[in-house]
Parts: structure tokens; C-alpha cells; sequence
């Protein structure tokens, strides 16, 4: 059970969103408020869950489409024991780039799979945990992979296995997150992702101080 003053926030969004820089910068302000945060990311977050991360981004492997979901799930699984649920449980504030929302739009509107399938096992893997507040920072993909292969992965030249996708594969992505964002408007605020860093991180903080206002938690 989570903590009545804990904070469960996720970053979503295409590749080359600038997710993982703005999942930075939140986390300071947050911390400038006087909230303990701990930032963390998916797939990955925890020793195991990294290893599985390592599987599901090197391109020179062919995972099959279900296969690349269980080892999804597989890897939140872990991740929330490990991470997720223990900071929550404690009051903190949890930022995690990426999570059940970029399952649904990889693997269910990029890959095709069965969104009922991916919903229920979503739940399965979370204990039926969601966000509080979603962040979806929204880029066109075609702009967002060449943004996205330019970062310095180590030996990962021209971009990891997701980035490699065909641009339809990165259209249909971002198609699934701007549908999952009308239908859920209160968990997940758009917002539009500028070449100016601050001025995304701008408007990522006024989707922050109404939620947290509304909430009664800034100290």
C-alpha cells in the first residue's frame, strides 16, 4: 500500500523527447520544494531489471514481438519491488521515465499486440499500481529519432534496437500516446516538447505545481 503522502509521477513520450533530461530537472525542482524524490527509469531501474534492459535495447538481437512484452512486464515486475513500491511506502516522490503507458504504445499500437492482453498484464506486473501524474512530452518522430540516435550510447552507433524502428513504427508510437492522453486527461498532461530545454521544462513544472497545489502537498 502506498504511503497517503507518497507521489507516483511518470515521463512519457517518443524517442528524442527529452524525457530523460526533463525526468532530471523535475527531480531538482521537486527537491527544491523540500520533497525527498528518487528518479528512476524503465525498462531498467533496479540490477536485475538492467540486465533485462540490456536484452530488450541491443540491436543485434531479433526478440519477437511477445517476447519483447513479457520481458517488459518481467522487468517491472522487479523494478517495482525493488524500487517503486519501497520509495512510495516510504513518502517519497517516485519520477519514472517511462512506464505502463509506453507499453500500451510500443507493443500494442506500434507492434500490434492485443492492448486487452497488454492492460491486464500491466496490472499483473504493477499489482495494479498507476501514476498519480503522467507527463507526456510530445515530438514529432521523425525529428525525435534523429535527436535520439545523436546522444552517445557507447557502442550503440546509429541507435539502439527500438530506435532502429521504421518511422511508421515511431508514427504509430506517438499515434498510441496522444490517444492514451484523450483518454485519460486527468492523469496525463501534454506537453509539447521545444528545442528551448527550459522552455519544456517550463511547462512541465505548471502541469507540476497545479497537481501538487491541488494535492496540498508543496511545503
Amino acid at each position: 500500500m502506498k504511503n497517503k503522502k507518497a507521489v507516483f509521477i511518470t515521463i512519457e513520450g517518443c524517442e528524442g523527447c527529452g524525457k530523460t533530461t526533463q525526468s532530471e530537472l523535475l527531480k531538482k525542482y521537486l527537491e527544491s520544494k523540500g520533497l525527498t524524490v528518487v528518479l528512476t527509469r524503465e525498462p531498467g531501474g533496479s540490477i536485475v531489471a538492467e540486465q533485462v534492459r540490456n536484452i530488450l535495447l541491443n540491436p543485434d538481437f531479433n526478440v519477437a514481438p511477445f517476447c519483447e512484452l513479457m520481458l517488459y512486464e518481467a522487468s517491472r515486475a522487479q523494478h517495482l519491488e525493488d524500487v517503486i513500491k519501497p520509495n512510495l511506502q516510504k513518502g517519497h516522490v517516485v519520477i519514472c521515465d517511462r512506464f505502463t503507458d509506453s507499453t500500451l504504445a510500443y507493443q500494442g499500437y506500434a507492434r500490434g499486440i492485443d492492448k486487452e492482453v497488454i492492460k491486464k498484464l500491466n496490472n499483473i506486473a504493477t499489482s495494479g499500481l498507476k501514476p498519480d501524474l503522467t507527463i507526456y512530452l510530445d515530438i514529432n518522430p521523425n525529428k525525435g529519432i534523429k535527436k535520439a540516435k545523436t546522444v552517445n550510447k557507447g557502442n550503440l552507433t546509429g541507435g539502439d534496437r527500438i530506435e532502429r524502428e521504421s518511422l511508421k513504427f515511431h508514427n504509430n508510437v506517438r499515434k498510441g500516446f496522444l490517444e492514451l492522453a484523450k483518454k485519460y486527461p486527468d492523469r496525463i498532461k501534454k506537453v509539447k516538447t521545444s528545442e528551448i530545454i527550459e522552455k519544456t521544462q517550463k511547462e512541465i513544472n505548471k502541469e507540476i505545481d497545479k497537481f501538487f497545489k491541488k494535492k496540498k502537498i508543496y511545503v
